[in-house]
């Protein structure tokens, strides 16, 4: 059973990082809100009953989110966190109750509840009362700067106003559209035959994405306050506080707070907006629940991924009847051909649904939806609608699982009868080659910057690009013919594709999108070959014998790296002056040559990825979990589990200060 539970670990991780990319990166997504906390809560379950497979590169250690293209990054100067979701006034009593042992026994807490504002994060930094920089969370450590974006929102205050400006201040809130001005926009938008945003979620986040101001200007964006980030200059002592001083500031705060003596009154105002919640002028998907008291806060401290102190009640998914027009098919990256109902449009949750997803064919035989049913479709999270079961059968025909791709007419299969995925397996595909492309070019990847997802479409398109080498065949008459395309923004690319081109090798398996290799299996394959020569003459029992690469990972790789067309394209690559090798430091004997080093909690100066990759840089290897092989473990903020076992086995424990000479 525990082979089987890390298998299952590893899957349900792969997917997770897989609709990350799809929600926060391409701004694609395929399940609902819901489906991905479901997955989420699978995967904490798994990991809480076999511990021995924590990682700290899981999804569940991790702020989601993802950077967005075409801004300059800035650091934020204090982490924003996300927040854990509660679906059912019975968690939100368990959460409480661990706020009650928290803080012990004999405090009690008061709870500030406001608005879940249906928005995209952003963080405002004020100097002196002079706003300075409008950033996205990102990652929550690194995010965007759309400061001219920001500027255009006139709910934002560009200097503020009272008394006792501090002369730090982050504020932390929401960008977002209040529900009639996103219904005139799509209406504006279904005028210029454009498509329309699917919520006003997604059109607030695509009016800060947008690189001419005059068309942000133009959306109608709006802004609330909600949180602090880092201050100073000020004493502040709770929460409520906070949002008096922000509202004498000139800034927006969520309509609806309320200070609440005890939890019973917080839950009384959960209830009371959920049944409101068609009243309020803009799009709300919960409440969130915060200690008041800033020190009951402080004492009550995070985790790596959220606040202790604060939690999200999230309302229920509402729903919709309407009728399955047809089914027809997508094709991923990987090849993966998943069905997708087309609707009658319905109004459902405050936007109109036109399509669904039915994730694989498991899926379709087990609702038996065939085009012309009336279906019960949910809007899950508020976000991506999924059918929850037929409600009428009209459909007199079964849809069939395609025998070839819709995109490339290549033969569809199912590699293996336990998976329920069937695949194109032609490596040529052009719907394949799309999505590929993007993760090749993606910043985690080879990082080229400008290479979006227009451009990407336009190149595949014109047949410039047929595989990654073509990318660095590109000429300057070739991005000529793209649109928008002028000198500049030509060059801009070409600089940007020619410096990938010193990626460590690390950086480049992970881009070549290879089946179930990841950020952190990129790098331990990398570390021990080397070089991607080495990689490829890798045999399959060569690899199962590396930690942390198992027997699905090993048949992968190898697989990828037998087949003809990837041999041809590497070679292509080579000769386009791609850097094959993996970069190692020499480190001194007794540091970490030969070390396993472990990580618990959080790091000040280094994310966890940073920390890791200089590790492996200096010749150690960065292991997710401690063991009697592990040799130390550098203990952050907060540490974890992985702290107490570290002590009980007699383990080395060193701070981030003493691992910051190390390094040196």
């Amino acid at each position: 059973m525990s082979a089987e539970a890390r298998k299952k670990i590893e899957e349900l991780r792969k997917q997770i990082r897989r609709h990350d990319y799809l929600y926060y990166v391409l701004s694609a997504p395929e399940i609902s809100d819901n489906e991905y906390d479901d997955l989420m809560r699978e995967l904490k379950a798994f990991e809480e009953k076999y511990p021995q497979y924590k990682s700290d590169d899981s999804p569940t250690m991790r702020v989601s989110g993802g950077l967005l293209e075409g801004f300059k990054t800035v650091r934020h100067a204090q982490k924003m966190l996300s927040l854990d979701n509660s679906y059912s006034i019975d968690e939100l009593k368990d959460w409480a109750e661990r706020v009650k042992k928290g803080l012990g026994q004999a405090k009690n807490a008061e709870y500030v509840v406001e608005h879940k504002i249906d928005g995209l994060s952003v963080n405002l930094t004020y100097r002196q009362g002079k706003l300075v920089i409008g950033a996205t969370r990102g990652d929550g450590e690194t995010g965007e700067d759309v400061s001219q974006n920001i500027k255009t929102i006139r709910a934002i205050p560009l200097v503020l106003t009272g008394k006792n400006i501090p002369d730090l201040l982050e504020v932390r809130g929401e960008v977002y559209m209040k529900k009639k001005d996103f219904q005139l926009l799509n209406k504006e938008r279904e005028e210029e035959a454009e498509v329309p945003f699917a919520n006003p979620r997604n059109a607030a986040s695509g009016s800060l994405k947008l690189l001419d101001t005059s068309l942000a200007a133009k959306r109608h964006l709006n802004f609330f306050a909600h949180s602090l980030g880092a201050y100073r200059g000020i004493d502040l002592s709770s929460q409520w506080e906070f949002l008096e001083r922000l509202r004498e500031w000139g800034l927006c705060t969520v309509q609806g707070s309320r200070l609440c003596k005890t939890m019973d009154e917080a839950i009384e105002a959960c209830l009371y907006w959920q049944e409101k919640r068609e009243s309020v002028p803009y799009e709300i998907d919960g409440m969130v629940i915060k200690v008041n008291d800033l020190k009951q806060q402080k004492s009550l401290g995070f985790t790596l991924k959220s606040p202790r102190w604060a939690v999200a009640y999230k309302f229920p998914a509402r729903q919709a009847t309407t009728e399955v027009l047809k089914i027809q098919v997508d094709v991923g990256r990987t090849g993966v051909i998943t069905p997708v109902a087309v609707l009658k449009p319905v109004e459902c949750a405050g936007v109109t649904i036109a399509h669904a997803t039915l994730h694989n064919f498991d899926e379709v035989r087990r609702l038996g939806v065939r085009e012309g049913d009336r279906v019960l479709i949910e809007r899950a999270g508020d976000v991506i609608p999924k059918i929850v079961k037929v409600v009428k059968s009209f459909g007199k025909k079964e849809f069939p699982i395609p025998k070839v791709c819709p995109s490339c007419g290549a033969k569809v299969v199912k590699e293996k009868e336990e998976e329920v995925a069937y695949r194109c397996i032609n490596p040529s595909c052009p719907a394949q080659l799309e999505r590929g492309l993007l993760h090749f070019a993606s910043r985690s990847a080879m990082d080229i910057e400008g290479m979006g997802e227009s451009v990407v479409t336009q190149l595949v398109g014109l047949k410039l690009v047929k595989d990654f080498a073509d990318i660095y065949r590109l000429k300057e008459d070739d991005l000529l013919k793209l649109e928008l395309f002028k000198e500049k923004k030509v060059g801009n690319l070409l600089s940007a594709i020619e410096k990938s081109k010193q990626r460590p090798l690390s950086r480049l398996i992970y881009a070549l999108g290879i089946r179930h290799v990841g950020e952190k299996a990129s790098f331990v394959l990398a570390g021990e070959f080397k070089t991607l020569d080495s990689l490829m003459r890798a045999k399959r029992d060569e690899l199962e014998r590396i930690d942390e690469v198992g027997p699905v990972m090993a048949e992968s790789v190898a697989e990828y790296f037998s087949q003809g067309s990837t041999r041809v394209m590497i070679e292509s690559l080579r000769k386009a002056g791609l850097n094959f090798r993996e970069p190692v430091t020499q480190a001194k004997p007794g540091t970490f040559l030969k070390k396993r080093v472990v990580f618990t909690g959080e790091l000040k100066n280094y994310s966890r990825q940073e920390a890791e990759g200089l590790v492996r840089r200096l010749g150690g290897n960065a292991t997710s979990s401690v063991s009697k092989d592990t040799d130390f473990v550098v203990a952050g903020q907060d540490p974890g589990s992985k702290y107490d076992k570290a002590k009980k086995l007699g383990i080395k424990i060193i701070d981030e200060k003493e691992f910051q000479e190390m390094v040196k």
